[in-house]
């Protein structure tokens, strides 16, 4: 499946940002269709998977809120739901 324009945001604004080792963003939207928050663009829900030495020493709470600053005014008018997944390296 192709990448969209709001996923391939997602990775652009994630890179310049956090200077991930490893970046897998994974669209789920399929998977909501129908439901909640589903706004029928196919680019709704998202899983980031991020690893950046940004986020060594900091704790899950501060890794998500770093992301979701990275992402900013996208979680609040382009994706409804994320599932974030941050690691420092070598953990």
């Amino acid at each position: 499946m192709p990448k969209g324009p709001v996923h391939c945001e997602i990775e652009k604004r994630l890179v310049a940002e956090l200077a991930p080792t490893s970046l897998n963003v994974i669209n789920d939207s399929a998977s909501h269709h129908g439901h909640a928050g589903d706004d029928g663009s196919g680019e709704s829900h998202f899983t980031v998977e991020i690893e950046s030495a940004a986020f060594a020493g900091q704790s899950r709470l501060n890794r998500q809120r770093m992301v979701n600053k990275a992402l900013g005014d996208m979680m609040r008018d382009k994706v409804h739901a994320m599932v974030i997944r941050a690691r420092a390296p070598g953990e």
